[in-house]
This record gives structure tokens, C-alpha cells and sequence, in this order.
């Protein structure tokens, strides 16, 4: 039976941490000159209807390392941007390839991909979920602290694909979580519910706060994001207004623990959600933590294709 990845409720913890292990291995073993050749003759669609830095130099360079091949496949090669039924494009794609990866808008059009695909289907990033990025976090942060379970992370900014899968990835692999987020972009009931669900099942805590003070206070781990994300360029002055104290500066940090780490998915909007003194301080840990999205998605593609 073929799994997916899609959203970070996919995963169990067992399966979360095989994952982070997976990765550990295969970075460790990048970083020694020994070669894991694991897909050998299997080949990777990746479907992009937005564009990307990480995430596509990411997959295609992590699918080489591990003897595959990748296949870029931009929405305005393929006939679904001609407006063939995303059901008929999985199909076909399923008897060509060993799995995909697509990076889109909808959370709905992968959802349906799957549905339809014979072959794993993994979440390059959606409007509502972003699960190899958040991945990547947890395995940085782990790297870090050398534990996850009991940490507090917490997220400064828009409700938003991050914010969502941080909540459940979270709590998933034992943390807690504060999220700071203004009222008007709260992130959907739905996460929130699956939230108190997982906590409660698991002796944690999370809660949703105004004031990025209250969230930061204690913390472990510091997170945020850009404050418009992409498809919302057009509410830039506006949310510049609206997330006015929900910057990550020297202010807050004072909050948290000493030892606190700073996280960014990048790219970063210096001085806006981030100050340049503290994107600096942080850097080893945030291009770090852009550098685990290779090793945590062949984690991945290892996991589901192998």
C-alpha cells in the first residue's frame, strides 16, 4: 500500500522521528563521501505551479545524491495548465514515474493528485501546509538540543501554511507550542482543533496568543516567517501595519531562554518579521536549518519510494 505525504497529520511520531533518523544517517554519510545510491533507477516528478529556491534545488539535487532522477515539471508544460483534470494528469503520471512532488496553491489539488496516483505523492508546499519545511525544523532543532520532547517552540507571525504544520508537527513530536498571531490571520479552526486534540492525548500544551511577549517568554526555539506570503504580495502595506510588534529583535529574545535558537524557512524580510542583528547571530542555525531540507526530504523520498 503506497503512503503520501501531504500534511504533517500524516505522520505519526514513530513515523516523524524514523524520518529525522533517516535523515541524520543520510547526512552524516553525505558529509563522509559515502554514497547511498538507495534509488536507483527511480524517477521523480516535480510538479511546480509556484516558484521556488529550496526547495526544487533541494529535491533535485537531494534525488541525484540517492541515484535517482528528477524531472522538473512546471505547470506551464503540462496540460493541467491547459486544463486537463488533475485526476487524468495523475494517472498518465503514475505510469511514467515512481512518485511526484508538487508545489501548488491548494491543499484540495494535492489532496486529489493522491487520490487519484498509484505512486507517492509528497506536499512540496501548499497555501495550508508546508510539512518538508517543518520537518526540517524539527530535525534542526533536534540537532541542536539534542532532544525535542518537552522543548517550547514559539511562533511569531501570520497564521499561515508554517504556522499550521509547526502546530501539528509540534506537538507530534512531543513539544510545546505558543503561536503570537493577530486576530485577522489566524491560522484555520481546523488545525487549531487537531491541536487540543494531540496535546490533550499527550500531556502537552499549546495555546494561541496576541502578544508575540506572552508566546516568546521561556522559549527554546523562536520561529517566524515572512509576514506576506507568496500569492499575498498585494496585502504587503497593509499586513506591514498589522504585524507591527510581531518582529523577532533583540526585545524579545531577552525573553527567552538564554540558549534559545532563532529559526527563519527563508527568504527573510530583514527588518520587517526579523531584525539584521538577530538573523546574523542566528545564521549558523538558519542556513543550517536551510541545508536539512535536503537531507530531511531524501529522508523522505527514501522513506516512500525505496
Amino acid at each position: 500500500m503506497k503512503k503520501d505525504l501531504l500534511k504533517m497529520e500524516d505522520l505519526s511520531k514513530d513515523e516523524l522521528l524514523d524520518i529525522l533518523n533517516i535523515a541524520d544517517q543520510l547526512k552524516y554519510e553525505l558529509k563522509h563521501g559515502i554514497k547511498h545510491h538507495h534509488l536507483d533507477g527511480k524517477t521523480l516528478g516535480m510538479i511546480f505551479e509556484k516558484s521556488s529556491t529550496r526547495t526544487r534545488v533541494s529535491f533535485e539535487t537531494g534525488m541525484y545524491q540517492l541515484g535517482g532522477y528528477p524531472l522538473f515539471l512546471s505547470s506551464n508544460d503540462l496540460q493541467i495548465g491547459r486544463g486537463e483534470p488533475i485526476q487524468d494528469t495523475a494517472r498518465v503520471l503514475s505510469r511514467y514515474l515512481n512518485a511526484i512532488m508538487i508545489r501548488t496553491f491548494s491543499q484540495e489539488e494535492v489532496e486529489s493528485l493522491a487520490e487519484c496516483s498509484d505512486i507517492p505523492i509528497i506536499n512540496g508546499l501548499t497555501d495550508d501546509e508546508h510539512p518538508c519545511q517543518v520537518l526540517a525544523d524539527l530535525m534542526t532543532i533536534r540537532e541542536s538540543k539534542n532532544i525535542l520532547d518537552g522543548l517550547k517552540v514559539a511562533y511569531i507571525g501570520d497564521g499561515n501554511n508554517m504556522s499550521q504544520s509547526l502546530l501539528i508537527g509540534c506537538l507530534t513530536s512531543g513539544m510545546n507550542i505558543s503561536l503570537a498571531i493577530p486576530n485577522n490571520y489566524m491560522i484555520k479552526e481546523d488545525y487549531i482543533n487537531k491541536g487540543m486534540q494531540i496535546a490533550e492525548n499527550n500531556n502537552l500544551y499549546f495555546n494561541i496568543v496576541n502578544d508575540p511577549k506572552e508566546a516568546a517568554k521561556d522559549a527554546d526555539v523562536i520561529i517566524t516567517d515572512v509576514w506576506a506570503s507568496m500569492g499575498k504580495e498585494k496585502e504587503v502595506n497593509e499586513r506591514i501595519k498589522a504585524f507591527k510588534g510581531y518582529q523577532v529583535n533583540a526585545e524579545l529574545m531577552k525573553l527567552a531562554k538564554k540558549d534559545a535558537i532563532v529559526l527563519h524557512c527563508l527568504p527573510a524580510h530583514r527588518e520587517e518579521e526579523i531584525t539584521e542583528e538577530i538573523l546574523e547571530k542566528h545564521s549558523d542555525t538558519i542556513f543550517e536549518e536551510a541545508e536539512n531540507r535536503l537531507h530531511v526530504q531524501k529522508a523522505i523520498l527514501v522513506k516512500l519510494m525505496k
